[in-house]
């Protein structure tokens, strides 16, 4: 058996692999599904790994347009998303449930995606996904356990518990973490690249298992076996259990695990992937590094971010799961929400959604997100620290010291400073999603990312909030497109 690393998790990859596509962050927690609900907002939330070029009625053209991506491999430009997991406390409330590598700095944990070589008992040569391919695998109606090939694909692992087989529903003991894992269908009809039900055009192979065999006559297409796995960090929940049933629930409104799924939008360059199952079969040592060449780093997977197109919160402590989903046990399938309380995408996005605060009645405005390195800080010349910082503090001191710019990062440092060099200037990506220390509705910047604000004077000040609420307003244009 290998081993990985995402984030603080040590992966088990499975005994025969081609690669492992290492999503160490992800773009947001969203609504969103183009697959399943393209155009709109989706019934449910997702986590969501991959390339930038997704948007709510993605193509594969926008997909290979993508500016960057939370995967480790450059090459790789796809997305891939799964329901996120929530705990239902005893009051009737529900907190979302951190994936492990998500901290207070704004840095999210990602998911690992597998591309196994399991090419069946004819030793059939895998063919690379086209492009426009997408699938899904899972059912997120399914309440109940069944014993066919796609109700095996899903399981559960209950990290630090007794380590006994891994369940296809929620684990029922306390857990360090709970790995929860997809086998995707690996034979193609060789003809569509979607299906009404977006998995029709795919099966699973016909004899053998749900993760190799030999393909059925009508997908007589091999191809590369997709296998997700997301790590929940639950251990912070062990002493919250009460009643008689887990805990935990999925976005979707699942109580039981057995309608776990995940979606796959292609973005790879085919002739680049098929060189890679081609040539990275087991046993060939750093093959990856080889085939694909230079890989992201964690800090630039860190640092490819989307802006939030939806204004409901979905993170934090809340009354109910978003899209009106009710947490059902089964045994019964339910029927997925439509429309209900769903949100139209925005044109705009709020200051709050966009991290900055309005402090024009100060002389100051938000300008952006920026870099900052310990080493080199972007603002040196004055500091105030203090786990009680809010941007009203921090502005209020970088104005009586009379400094042009004022910054804050990690949630409690305060930075003033004359000038702003042109390669510290604000950019798009970079991480400022840390609460501030004396006011969790504000923002104040990342690791090595500070948020910034610039002094100004009336109009001039008013100028600066709407240029940058005109460029947030063009990202979530261009995310939304043809859905707007």
């Amino acid at each position: 058996m290998k081993s990985v690393i995402l984030g603080l998790a040590a992966l088990a990859v499975p005994a025969t692999s081609t690669f492992v596509v290492q999503c160490t962050s992800r773009l947001f927690d969203q609504r969103a599904d183009p697959v399943i609900d393209p155009g709109v907002a989706s019934s449910h939330v997702h986590t969501i790994s991959g390339g930038s070029g997704f948007n709510f009625n993605m193509s594969f053209e926008d997909a290979r347009a993508s500016k960057c991506t939370t995967c480790n491999i450059k090459q790789d430009l796809s997305n891939y998303w799964s329901p996120k997991l929530y705990y239902k406390a005893q009051d009737g409330s529900f907190q979302d449930v951190p994936i492990i590598g998500d901290n207070q700095g704004g840095n999210l944990g990602g998911m690992a995606i597998y591309y196994l070589t399991r090419g069946g008992p004819d030793n059939d040569k895998l063919r690379a996904f086209p492009p426009g391919f997408r699938m899904v695998a899972g059912d997120s109606s399914k309440r109940s356990e069944t014993d066919d090939f796609a109700g095996r694909a899903v399981t559960h692992k209950c990290v630090g518990g007794s380590n006994g087989p891994d369940p296809k529903h929620l684990p029922d003991e306390t857990c360090d973490q709970i790995r929860v894992q997809v086998t995707f269908p690996s034979c193609w009809n060789g003809r569509d690249l979607d299906s009404f039900d977006h998995k029709t055009h795919v099966s699973y192979p016909k004899d053998g298992n749900y993760d190799g065999g030999r393909c059925p006559s009508t997908h007589p297409v091999h191809l590369v076996t997709l296998f997700y796995e997301v790590y929940y960090d639950t251990k912070g929940f062990k002493d919250k259990w009460y009643g008689d049933k887990q805990p935990f629930v999925f976005a979707n409104g699942d109580g039981t695990g057995y309608g776990y799924h995940g979606d796959f939008v292609n973005g790879w360059n085919e002739q680049a992937l098929q060189e890679g199952l081609d040539k990275c079969v087991d046993g060939v040592a750093n093959c990856a590094e080889q085939v694909f060449g230079t890989f992201n780093t964690q800090g630039e997977t860190q640092a490819c971010k989307l802006s939030p197109m939806i204004d409901e919160p979905v993170t934090g402590t809340l009354k109910a799961l978003p899209g009106c989903n009710t947490v059902s046990y089964g045994p019964d399938a339910v029927t997925p929400q439509k429309d209900c309380a769903s949100p139209k995408l925005l044109t705009t996005a709020t200051p709050e959604m966009s991290g900055y605060v309005d402090v024009t009645s100060k002389g100051y405005a938000f300008i952006g997100c920026g870099k900052d390195n310990a080493l080199s800080r972007t603002l040196g010349e004055e500091l105030l620290t203090g786990d009680d910082m809010t941007v009203e503090k921090c502005i209020d001191f970088c104005k009586g010291k009379k400094k042009s710019f004022a910054g804050i990062e990690f949630g409690s440092q305060c930075y003033c400073g004359s000038s702003l060099a042109s390669e510290r200037k604000p950019s798009q990506g970079l991480n400022c999603l840390m609460k501030c220390g004396g006011n969790k509705d504000q923002t104040c910047g990342g690791a090595d990312a500070i948020s910034l604000y610039q002094a100004c004077e009336g109009g001039a000040c008013t100028s600066k909030v709407k240029r940058e609420s005109r460029r947030l307003a063009g990202v979530v244009r261009a995310m939304a497109k043809a859905a707007l």
